[in-house]
């Protein structure tokens, strides 16, 4: 396979949007599109045309341009079947295990609930990336809404689990904010020291901190690392269970 673009979109606030393009086929799916207009003016801008839209929930800051493009486009929108009826515009359910190829690109489908019931992250093996939505963020993770600490801590050890070189696309620039906070918990972590300075420099440029790697995550983000003996220690829960550890931790950020 040629190389396989992909194009983060900043869109409302602090979100993205992502186009991914295959240099072989043309074929071109975008992610997560909460407006539909700076997608548009980046397909324009690039000859591309998209056939797919990918939802990895349904929360609308992910969904809200997909009515826009699909009429515009006549693209097929793929998201969870357990959120059928909150999805605007799905054509194709999905669920765990289950894989949509656009072209020659072939995307893989997790269930990884806790944020929402239905979360999916989206996962391209051949390329080494994954889509993870709001679950798994660059130094962070997001609020447990609709499901528990259980299960989220279950979907973060699922994507943790990934290959170290898989390259990480969140929903939203947050990783500043997420350093400074991963620092109350490690504060000695040099990794994650190393990582808030690089952090730091890139957002004063304006530069995205996206993608990250599943490497850098296991060593520096808290919420992969409830079962690290100083991550333990620091929250006062020395020897405790992963998911009481990871409550707590959360607990903490929503406080933050």
């Amino acid at each position: 396979m040629s190389a396989v673009t992909i194009l983060p979109i900043p869109v409302l606030s602090d979100n993205y949007a992502y186009v991914v393009h295959d240099g072989d086929s043309g074929a071109t799916a975008v992610i997560d599109p909460s407006e539909a207009e700076p997608v548009l003016a980046v397909l324009r801008q690039r000859g591309w045309t998209v056939t797919h839209i990918f939802n990895t929930h349904h929360h609308h800051d992910h969904v809200g341009g997909n009515i826009e493009l699909m009429r515009t486009t006549g693209c097929t929108i793929v998201g969870s079947r357990l959120d059928a009826e909150r999805i605007p515009g799905l054509g194709i359910p999905v669920g765990d295990g289950d894989t949509c190829s656009v072209g020659r690109l072939r995307f893989t489908v997790l269930h990884i609930p806790g944020h929402t019931r239905g979360h999916l992250a989206l996962w391209l093996q051949e390329t080494q990336a994954v889509f993870t939505g709001d679950t798994l963020f660059t130094l962070g993770c997001g609020r447990v809404f609709e499901g528990s600490p259980e299960q989220m801590w279950a979907s973060l050890c699922r994507l943790r689990g990934l290959p170290e070189s898989t390259r990480v696309y969140c929903g939203h620039e947050y990783t500043q904010k997420n350093a400074a906070f991963a620092l109350t918990i490690e504060p000695h972590n040099e990794d994650l020291l190393a990582r808030a300075d690089r952090t730091n420099a890139l957002r004063a440029k304006g530069t995205p901190t996206i993608p990250s790697l599943i490497g850098e995550e296991r060593r520096t983000n808290p919420f992969l690392r409830c079962d690290e003996a100083s991550v333990q220690q620091s929250v006062g829960l020395d020897g405790a269970d992963p998911v009481t550890v990871f409550a707590e931790i959360r607990r903490r950020k929503d406080a933050f």
